[in-house]
C-alpha cells in the first residue's frame, strides 16, 4: 500500500534531513524536478531520486543538525502544501549559486538557524513530482549575521573571495552534491 500525501510530504523532507536513498526511491517520482534548485549545485538540478540526495548533501555539508520539523500539511488532491521550519547550526560554507556559478559563499559562522518555509508538493503515481518553495532566507541570512552586513562580515565575506576560499568551496560543495546524486 503506498504512502497517503501527507506521509510522502514527510518522507520527502526526512531524505533532505539523512539523505536516504532507499527513503527517497520510496517518495521521489523519477521526473522530480525542483523549481528552487537554481540557486543550489547543479546536480541539485537533476531529475528523480539524484536531484534531491544531491539538495540533501548541499544543505547537510553547510547545516549540521539540519531538521525539518513540519507545522502544518494540506492537501487537495495530488497538490499538497507544507508550513515547516528549518533548523541547524551553521558549521560548514554555505553556498549559493546563480546561473550554476559562485553567487555568494557564507563562511561558517556556528549560528544555529530556524526559520519557516513553505513548499508545494505536486504528486503523481503516488510520489513527490515536483517542488517549489516560499523561503524566508532574509531571515537565515539575519540569523547568520550576513544581512545586513556588518563591516566584520562583510570583510570576512570578501576575503573569502579574495583567497580563492568562496571557490573551494563551492568547488567542495559541487563535488559532494554530484556524488551524492550519483548515489541514486
Amino acid at each position: 500500500m503506498g504512502m497517503d500525501a501527507g506521509e510522502l510530504a514527510r518522507g520527502l523532507f526526512r531524505v533532505l534531513e539523512t539523505g536516504d536513498a532507499a527513503l527517497a526511491a520510496d517518495v521521489v517520482h523519477d521526473r522530480f524536478g525542483n523549481r528552487e534548485a537554481d540557486v543550489a549545485p547543479a546536480a541539485c538540478s537533476l531529475r528523480g531520486r539524484a536531484g534531491v540526495l544531491a539538495s540533501s548533501a548541499w544543505l547537510r555539508g553547510a547545516f549540521d543538525g539540519l531538521r525539518f520539523p513540519i507545522d502544518d500539511i494540506g492537501h487537495d488532491g495530488d497538490r499538497v502544501w507544507v508550513r515547516l521550519r528549518m533548523q541547524g547550526r551553521h558549521t560548514g560554507p554555505f553556498v549559493r549559486f546563480r546561473d550554476g556559478a559562485l553567487d555568494q559563499a557564507v563562511p561558517p559562522t556556528g549560528r544555529d538557524v530556524d526559520f519557516e518555509q513553505i513548499h508545494v508538493l505536486d504528486l503523481r503515481d503516488g510520489l513527490v513530482l515536483r517542488h517549489e518553495a516560499v523561503r524566508d532566507d532574509v531571515t537565515m541570512l539575519q540569523q547568520l549575521g550576513v544581512f545586513p552586513p556588518t563591516p566584520g562580515v562583510a570583510l570576512r565575506l570578501a576575503g573569502w573571495k579574495v583567497t580563492g576560499r568562496a571557490a573551494r568551496a563551492a568547488e567542495e560543495v559541487s563535488r559532494r552534491a554530484a556524488e551524492a546524486a550519483a548515489s541514486a
